[in-house]
């Protein structure tokens, strides 16, 4: 029997954070890394967005301006399936 794939997530990070600077994303699960962050896609002056494919368990993550500035406080979870959206502050 194999098993099955893990479900999509879908993170929403709403924050304007200077025209040049970008946003990234750290974490524990779905493909992510604590070592080095996945950019995520620039929608609007505000609004940044990446789905992660195949997330099969739970997983915290953490928004990082240009890789580099961790944003502010604990970190965010989001589960196989989710769609969560987070409002750091850097």
């Amino acid at each position: 029997m194999t098993k099955p794939k893990g479900a999509r997530v879908t993170i929403v990070v709403k924050a304007d954070v200077g025209f040049g600077n970008s946003l990234f994303i750290r974490g524990s699960g779905a493909g992510l890394s604590w070592e080095k962050g996945t950019i995520l896609e620039n929608s609007s002056n505000d609004t940044w967005k990446i789905v992660l494919p195949a997330a099969e368990a739970p997983f915290a993550f953490k928004v990082v301006k240009n890789d580099d500035v961790w944003s502010i406080g604990e970190d965010y979870s989001a589960a196989p399936g989710d769609t969560v959206t987070v409002t750091p502050t850097f």
